[in-house]
């Protein structure tokens, strides 16, 4: 069987138009070109398509069945040429980004929405990890770009952009002991259980980690949810209760004594420079570089 995208239009236009000779005209080729196509796709698919006994051909139960899945099969055969057309400019066949779980609701889907809008054939995929476990995938390769928080010292093979700030802030349920203090010593924030948001690594210590006593989960929903619960006290993002009235009305932000209660962190997009990228990787960067000239 050897069927190709023009017998398939000839045939989905006959449909359309219910003859040979308003096919032709509409696809601007001789009547005979028209039904000599039509006779070569019946002798590929063994199948009778049309009766020809009156002034026009009549489909038949076949071709009507076929020509429900037509349309479809041209659509999906235009996008694979698309795509590969892409890939043979420099494409990637996929794009990965890991968003660090804290990061959620710094509004990162603009930037997917630019790649998209951009490369509609892309396959982008999205991850979400602790900040630790991030920094893993790029360093393996299993993403490519890492949306992240700022670090003190950067690998040697990795480069990144700044995107903005976000603020982490220190809560606890309204019934939790800690909420009914004022403000809470160091000492009571070590005795304390604190819930963190930490590598599925339970070799990597965790960041922004203050007490002796605490439970690890690998994103900041889970942590949440058993803050509310009453099983420690822990460290969310300020957007998470700004974007949720009744979340806020559920927990207090901490007062501690002895330091700011606020943790605020630029947040960066990172990648290693040392991959070869492709024109979407390329894209991104100068995307956001771009951004920044008009924002700063």
């Amino acid at each position: 069987m050897n069927i190709n995208q023009e017998q398939l239009l000839i045939f989905k236009t006959v449909m359309q138009t219910g003859s040979f000779s308003a096919a032709a005209r509409k696809l601007g080729k001789v009547p005979s070109a028209v039904s000599m196509s039509i006779a070569n796709l019946e002798i590929d698919l063994d199948l009778k398509l049309f009766n020809r006994a009156g002034r026009e051909p009549v489909p038949t139960a076949q071709a009507i069945t076929l020509f429900e899945k037509t349309e479809q099969l041209l659509i999906e055969m235009n996008q694979w040429k698309q795509h590969a057309l892409a890939l043979s400019s420099g494409l990637e066949s996929a794009l990965n980004i890991v968003v660090v779980s804290e990061l959620l609701h710094t509004h990162w889907t603009d930037y997917i929405a630019a790649l998209e809008k951009q490369f509609p054939e892309l396959q982008i995929n999205i991850f979400t990890a602790p900040q630790e476990d991030a920094q893993k995938m790029l360093v393996n390769g299993t993403a490519q770009f890492a949306l992240m928080f700022e670090r003190e010292q950067l690998e040697s093979n990795e480069q990144f952009i700044e995107l903005k700030r976000q603020a982490l802030v220190p809560v606890a349920s309204k019934d939790y002991l800690l909420a009914q203090y004022p403000k809470i010593s160091f000492e009571q924030i070590l005795q304390s259980r604190q819930i963190v948001v930490a590598s599925r690594d339970r070799s990597i210590k965790p960041e922004l980690l203050y007490s002796k006593n605490y439970w690890r989960t690998d994103n900041h929903h889970s942590a949440c949810a058993m803050i509310l619960q009453n099983l420690g006290w822990g460290v969310l993002p300020e957007a998470m209760l700004n974007e949720n009235p009744l979340l806020k009305q559920q927990l207090k932000i901490l007062n501690f004594a002895d330091f700011t209660p606020k943790f605020e962190y630029f947040v960066d997009l990172v990648w290693n420079r040392e991959s070869q990228q492709g024109a979407a990787a390329r894209f991104l960067i100068n995307h956001i570089r771009n951004l920044r000239k008009n924002t700063f």
